[in-house]
């Protein structure tokens, strides 16, 4: 899912002062909390992200502040009509911001175990906490707080991880999980997985099944998915002009009852920062990117994370809204802008060619995470997780044979020599 950037320029190096701040801000919480700091990635996980600035969501136009969700659309054979901007949670811990969105029509909510290790479902939960329950679209994930699930769990263990977020959110059942960052047709037609959602379905734990994918071969797997006949919906990396094949797919998938789900719609989520923009064109792009996405008849919502008060009022401003030629425009330039910058998520042409395996696409999310999202503790911490056989430290000697094969022409080891500087703990 997509985050508003914050407006401060990104550190690029690991002295820089916003660095700094980040790494002193860890280092308080974790002698407040009794936390060790063990092996360079273990620290308190009560720690928030660092959020976009909330007085930079106030100074937005005064025509925001009653902004509330003026279409709803039917999401596939569910049945159920949701809001067309609907809420990501990642990162999420303040609940006043979940009970604005309910306040502005926001009615389906996507948060996940991973999410701030668990912390986004039980943010969620007490947010959610006396509304009505069947007025709601509870989406999250077959995943638990450390990661994803491998195609090897066992049956019991995907119920349980499913059980322990009906725990963590307060809620009796789910509407929607996600098989979550579907890379391969193996992990999408996991058996043990389907047969988990067959029991928890039985049991009124679980109502529909779903699919997320960002990652290569993204296409193959969204054909799959909706060609399967197994899935109520899928949940997808689209944006403005990208993977053209995706509006066949999403075609049939309509035609077919299945929902779907726009994600990382914001492209990079850049606008902010550039200086070729000017305020109103940094202020109404989020507006313009939504627009469009939703100018597909064929998508059901989008979902984006919101963090801030002001982010809803500016998100939902863009609801029920035709896309007109200044947004057009105004996408067109920051394509222009970004050109030879953004790596696409489900692109993965370079990965083949790098002799270490180095996972160039999830890296160099990672490094957007922490430098246009405001999600720093995530990006490291996901970064973290690698081995150091397989991060961007085999780079340095490396001749780059994945710039040769990048159809976006990115000049590859540097930024991943980049994401290395910027996202290690010590």
């Amino acid at each position: 899912m997509d985050a508003k950037q914050t407006s401060r320029s990104t550190p690029a190096q690991a002295n820089n002062p916003s660095r700094r701040t980040f790494l002193r801000q860890a280092a308080v919480g974790l002698a407040g909390g009794g936390a060790a700091l063990a092996a360079g990635c273990e620290y308190q996980t009560q720690l928030f992200l660092l959020q976009p600035v909330e007085e930079q969501a106030d100074r937005h136009s005064p025509d925001w502040q009653e902004a509330g969700i003026r279409q709803y659309r039917t999401l596939g054979r569910t049945g159920v009509q949701v809001s067309d901007i609907s809420f990501g949670c990642a990162g999420l811990h303040d609940t006043g911001v979940v009970k604005h969105a309910l306040e502005r029509g926001v009615n389906y909510f996507d948060t996940s175990p991973d999410y701030s290790r668990a912390g986004s479902e039980r943010a969620l939960g007490e947010g959610i906490r006396g509304y009505p329950r069947d007025k709601l679209f509870i989406v999250s994930k077959f995943c638990t707080p450390s990661g994803h699930l491998s195609n090897s769990t066992p049956v019991k263990d995907v119920i349980a991880a499913i059980e322990a977020s009906l725990q963590r959110i307060g809620t009796d059942y789910l509407d929607l999980a996600h098989i979550h960052a579907c890379n391969s047709i193996e992990r999408l037609m996991n058996p043990n997985i389907h047969e988990a959602f067959d029991r928890l379905k039985e049991q009124g734990k679980l109502r529909f099944l779903g699919v997320s994918s960002h990652t290569p071969r993204l296409e193959q797997v969204m054909r799959h998915a909706v060609d399967s006949d197994r899935f109520d919906v899928i949940m997808v990396a689209y944006n403005f002009r990208n993977w053209p094949e995706l509006t066949t797919i999403f075609h049939d998938a309509k035609q077919k009852g299945v929902g779907v789900v726009a994600m990382k719609t914001l492209k990079g989520a850049r606008h902010t920062a550039l200086s070729d923009f000017s305020s109103t064109e940094r202020e109404t792009f989020s507006q313009a990117a939504f627009k469009w996405v939703l100018s597909n008849q064929d998508v059901s919502c989008l979902v984006v994370t919101m963090s801030s008060r002001g982010q809803i009022d500016e998100y939902l401003h863009a609801s029920g809204q035709p896309v007109q030629q200044a947004d057009v425009a105004l996408l067109e330039k920051y394509d222009r802008l970004i050109a030879n910058d953004y790596c696409p998520p489900g692109c993965g042409e370079c990965l083949s060619s790098c002799p270490a395996e180095v996972p160039v696409d999830d890296i160099l999310r990672y490094a957007m995470y922490y430098e246009n999202y405001g999600q720093q503790r995530v990006g490291m911490e996901e970064y973290a997780k690698l081995p150091e056989a397989r991060n961007a430290s085999q780079c340095v000697d490396c001749r780059a044979p994945c710039e040769q094969a990048c159809p976006s022409q990115l000049p590859i080891k540097a930024k991943l020599l980049h994401a290395d500087r910027l996202l290690r703990f010590v």
